[in-house]
This record gives C-alpha cells, sequence and structure tokens, in this order.
C-alpha cells in the first residue's frame, strides 16, 4: 500500500486484518509506523515496496501525486515485477487511469483503477463502495483484496470507467451536500424545530445518505472531516474537466464547484465538505 493517509491507513489495517503480508509506504513516516504496529511492515521506498509486492495499491491525494509515483523514473512500474497488479484507489483523472493501464500492459503488469466511496468511516469498517474498471480477469484475481476493503465491489467497465464513475459520484455527492445546505439555512430562517424536520425529510422522497449523516454536522456548524472539502474541490476540478473533454454540459455541476472553490479560498478547505455551508451563511441574512 502506497499512501496511508485517512484512507489508506485503515485500508492497509484492514488487509493486515484479512490475513494479507501488507507492506507499506507513505511520504511521512509516522502512518507506516502504525502500519507496522497493527502486523504490517515497512518499505523502504516505492521501489523497494514494488519490487517485493504481488499487487501494489496507490491511495494518494491527487492527479500529478500518482502520476510521479506510478510512471515516474522511480516510480511503480520503474520497478514491479512481471505478472504483479496495480491497483489505483485514488480518485484522478480518468485520462490517467488509461495511461496508467497501457504503460502497465507495455511492462506485464495488470492494472485496475479502483476509487472507493464511504470516506473515513468506510475505511475504517472495511465497508467502501469500489467502482472497478479495466479487464474482467484482473478484476476477478484483484476481487480477495477489494472485498477486504469494501462492501460493494463492482466491475463497471474498461480502463478509466472506475474514475469516470467515481467522478459522477462527487458530481451528486457535492450537489446534494449544497441542496442540504440551502435547505437547512431556509428552514433555519424560519425558526423551525430542525431535528424534526431532518427526521422528516429523511423519511420521504427527499431521503438520502448526505441528509442522514451531514444534515446534523451542517446545524451544529461543526465540520470534523470524514471527507475534507479540498479534496471535494479537487474532484469537481476533475468532473468539469472531464465533463468539458466529452462535450457535456454541467451546469449545477459548474455552480457547486464554483461554491466549493469560494470554501477553500476563504479558508475552509481542511474542513470536512459539509462546511459548504458556509459559503450560504456568507450570502444570508443572519436574522
Amino acid at each position: 500500500m502506497i499512501g496511508l493517509g485517512v484512507m489508506g491507513g485503515p485500508m492497509a489495517a484492514n488487509l493486515v486484518k484479512a490475513g494479507f503480508d501488507v507492506v507499506g509506504h507513505n511520504r511521512s513516516r509516522s502512518p507506516v509506523d502504525r502500519l507496522v504496529d497493527a502486523g504490517g511492515r515497512a518499505a523502504e521506498g516505492v521501489a523497494d515496496l514494488a519490487r517485493q509486492a504481488d499487487v501494489i495499491i496507490t491511495m494518494l491525494p491527487d492527479t500529478p501525486d500518482v502520476e510521479g509515483v506510478v510512471l515516474g523514473a522511480e516510480g511503480v512500474l520503474a520497478h514491479a515485477r512481471r505478472g504483479s497488479q496495480l491497483i489505483d484507489m485514488s480518485t484522478v483523472d480518468p485520462g490517467l487511469a488509461i495511461q496508467i493501464d497501457a504503460a502497465a500492459r507495455e511492462r506485464g503488469i495488470r492494472s485496475l483503477d479502483a476509487p472507493v466511496s464511504g470516506g473515513e468511516k468506510g475505511a475504517i469498517d472495511a465497508t467502501l463502495a469500489i467502482m472497478v474498471g479495466g479487464d474482467a480477469e484482473s478484476f476477478d484475481l484483484a476481487r480477495p483484496v477489494l472485498v477486504a476493503l469494501g462492501s460493494t465491489v463492482i466491475l463497471v467497465g474498461s480502463a478509466g470507467a472506475g474514475q469516470t464513475v467515481k467522478a459522477a459520484n462527487q458530481l451528486l455527492v457535492g450537489g446534494i451536500i449544497e441542496l442540504v445546505a440551502e435547505a437547512i439555512v431556509f428552514l433555519e430562517s424560519y425558526d423551525v424545530a430542525m431535528e424534526p424536520a431532518i427526521e422528516v425529510l429523511s423519511g420521504g422522497l427527499a431521503g438520502s445518505r448526505v441528509l442522514e449523516r451531514k444534515a446534523r454536522m451542517m446545524v451544529a456548524r461543526e465540520f470534523s472531516p470524514s471527507f475534507r472539502a479540498q479534496l471535494h474541490h479537487k474532484d469537481m476540478g476533475i468532473v468539469l474537466r472531464a465533463a468539458r473533454q466529452a462535450g457535456v454540459t454541467l451546469p449545477l455541476g459548474a455552480l457547486v464547484g464554483q461554491l466549493f472553490t469560494a470554501l477553500t479560498t476563504q479558508g475552509g478547505g481542511m474542513l470536512d465538505h459539509s462546511a459548504l455551508i458556509r459559503v450560504l451563511d456568507s450570502m444570508s441574512d443572519p436574522r
């Protein structure tokens, strides 16, 4: 496992619990030490890890990070054994996933793009939704690893398809967060009892996991991060770039992307993405 942060750390620990021999690498040392304490092993670097692993998982923050770690001169593909398997579980541009798959094939390495949804809690509980792009044979070989990390593991298409579906996921989640935030600010302006309001909305057609998990955080204005706003801001950029390349218009998605830009430039990037309500607060009559 390369990348032992908020998501990668608990995912690596779950692989250890499932009985896999797990070796990890991270830019900072303390997450590696936690993996070792949990029963894993430490690699000296990316090249060292790639040389000894049958399956190499990357869980990194952004497209340039994955590009450097996987395709760089001292990266995964330069040192991985023929017949090994690369699974990129980061959220990156679909085009990079296709590029990595082609480069891996040239070196006799199997490749999957397998981004996840479910946040830190899903990573800890091994209940992630994993959307996988690649060929069916590689997917079948990787399944024992993936089912140790998630409760929903689905092959959604060829290389790049996993990242495309993840982009759609982030578009939906971002848009729903924005509408939940708008509903809360609207209700608060009329002094509605918020807890019963959330309960009844959750029981009707407006109900969603976003409403269930995020509404009370928004009402309390308590934004301890399970998924940081700056990462969702990055993901909205991926969505909008991919849409532009495909000639697809996403008017509401573009607006949500701009609101995430506002939140991050106002200093909210390290907060939970539900902090998007702060942008609405700044534009509304506080009464």
